[in-house]
């Protein structure tokens, strides 16, 4: 402990001559063993220099202090665990027997930042928005001071966490009135939420939240202060880890034993949820351009790819193996159908990929690239700079498929260009996440990121809460998400699912990769409070959204 402390710095001197991250205020913690109540703690969340003030949480570049943090859902879930939700803004919620009724009680006594008082009427604001509101709401109208009841035009069981564990709440007086573009283009630099934290200032290098001394949870947080860092590459955020000066991230790091070695926090979890694919810009009659838009194309990469490879060089093999169903294999299984293959090939087949690329008409050329009409399958493979397992992979991937006659050049964008790419459809390949599934159900990946509803053209930006890149869009798909939500029954979603099964393992918009390693590092020696193996009550990296605030809000310093 008192190692760790003399060196802070020695290493926050090196660390400044390559990143700008921790600004004024950085000073290490008094030599002694108490460490001070208003020890502020330092987070990375995936933040990259410059930092722009951005609160808005409708916007793609929102900061992610602001998820959690500073606002707040009516109800958590813990996509971790199976526990019922936890009440937070909302106190108990009840549905009616065919599911298009949600009653919910709110909470009473919560005030905003800005010393508002929380009601229902803001309940109802954020519920109905045209930025937020569902496309099955009906109505929502507030019934006493307490009580408010959502009706939609379909059950709506399967959508509870997205719309009790999802939905930001968000005060009437600040966002009523805004336009649909006013309200995802505002950057919201001074927050009026009701979380445990307010935004204190903010800088190119960090932003700062501070407590909010009026939150409605007695007192919490315990943590005063929280620095957030914008760090440009996973090693430099390795560095800062290993020497102390990262007090949480979640990141990627392929010796995580060698972080507590070299005096960085002890606390460690691997918690793999979220799956790791390449985004296929495939849908042509959306604008998308290039080989990729042709299933036969994607098809090939898919048996191409060895998984087994880029697990164990890329990503030391802390990664799992990913269904192409898209449910988490292990905890989702009941939910995959019988008749559709439940793993992604872990082994590469080079010949079987260029057996599907012939039978589409396609040729091999004398430089072993195939083509059709003239046009080579050449593609550009993208990650962001400083992913360093991202960066690995797309490499091997563009080695891999080489040897199926296509070809790969992989390249790398900074954060905000990867972001604008994907937001308008401009790219061809891209190495990136899927948000997993807050509960045992695969629901909300078929919906948020298949469904032909939750996308757009090429050209027009993705609009908030919609998550189809690919911009693929499938009657079939649409029609079978529509069943699924309306299901009351196991047996009426698993139908739905099967459907929905067969027609993405066949189209394969998002190429299934991994599952990604989810390696969470904390400082359990200053803080307690952590989510552990032994007590995950929340999904721990410190970029989950919803989740952060939760955990930042049970967090107490060691005095």
């Amino acid at each position: 402990m008192i190692r760790r402390r003399a060196r802070r710095g020695i290493a926050l001197a090196a660390a400044l001559t390559t990143v700008t991250l921790l600004a004024a205020g950085c000073a290490g913690p008094a030599a002694s063993d108490e460490v001070p109540v208003d020890r502020t703690l330092n987070v990375w969340a995936g933040s990259q220099t410059p930092i722009a003030a951005n609160f808005n949480p409708y916007a793609p570049t929102v900061l992610q202090g602001a998820l959690g943090p500073v606002y707040e859902t009516l109800f958590f879930y813990n996509k971790v665990g199976t526990d019922d939700p936890v009440p937070m803004l909302g106190d108990s919620f009840a549905w009616n027997e065919d599911g298009t009724v949600l009653t919910i009680k709110i909470r009473e006594g919560v005030q905003w930042n800005d010393g508002e008082d929380f009601t229902v009427d803001d309940v109802v604001f954020s519920l109905t928005s045209e930025v937020a509101k569902s496309p099955q709401l009906v109505s929502a109208k507030a019934t006493d001071d307490t009580t408010v009841e959502v009706t939609y035009d379909s059950p709506q069981f399967t959508n509870e966490v997205g719309i009790l564990g999802s939905t930001w709440m968000l005060p009437k007086h600040i966002w009523d009135g805004k336009s649909v573009e006013e309200a995802t283009t505002w950057a919201n630099e001074a927050p009026v939420g009701t979380g445990p934290y307010t935004v204190e200032s903010v800088s190119d290098a960090s932003y700062t939240l501070v407590a909010n001394e009026n939150y409605w949870q007695e007192g919490k947080p315990a943590v005063k202060k929280v620095r957030y860092l914008g760090i440009d590459a996973n090693a430099s955020a390795e560095d800062l880890l290993k020497s102390g000066d990262l007090d949480w991230t979640g990141m990627f790091v392929p010796d995580p034993e060698a972080i507590a070695a070299s005096g960085g926090p002890a606390g460690y979890v691997n918690t793999p949820q979220d799956p790791t694919v390449l985004y296929t810009c495939a849908n042509a009659e959306l604008g998308c351009k290039g080989p990729q838009t042709d299933v036969a194309v994607r098809q090939a990469i898919n048996l191409a790819i060895d998984r087994g490879t880029i697990n164990e060089k890329a990503f030391v093999g802390l990664a799992a193996p990913m269904s192409p169903t898209f449910a988490l294999l292990g905890r989702d299984d009941k939910w995959i159908a019988p008749d559709v293959e439940k793993e992604s090939p872990q082994t590469g087949d080079p010949e079987a990929a260029a057996a599907i690329l012939e039978k589409a008409g396609y040729t091999k050329g004398a430089d072993g690239v195939y083509a059709k009409d003239g046009v080579k399958v050449e593609l550009t493979l993208t990650s962001v700079e400083g992913w360093t397992d991202y960066n690995d992979a797309a490499k091997l991937i563009e080695e891999q498929v080489a040897a199926a006659g296509i070809k790969v050049t992989a390249s790398t964008a900074t954060w905000q260009e990867f972001s604008d790419s994907r937001q308008s459809g401009d790219f061809q390949l891209i190495m990136g996440g899927v948000v997993g599934t807050s509960v045992a159900d695969p629901f909300q990946i078929y919906r948020d990121w298949f469904s032909g509803d939750y996308t757009q053209p090429v050209g027009t930006a993705l609009e908030p809460g919609e998550w189809n890149f690919t911009r693929y869009s499938n009657p079939k798909v649409d029609a079978a998400v529509e069943d699924a939500a309306a299901a009351s029954d196991d047996a009426t979603k698993m139908a739905a699912y099967t459907t929905i099964q067969h027609e993405i393992t066949r189209d394969l918009p998002y190429i299934p990769m991994e599952i990604n390693a989810t390696q969470t590092f904390y400082n359990d020696t200053d803080y307690t409070g952590w989510p552990t193996e032994e007590d995950l009550y929340a999904f721990p990296p410190s970029w989950g959204s919803v989740s952060a605030g939760y955990i930042l809000a049970n967090l107490k310093p060691v005095e």
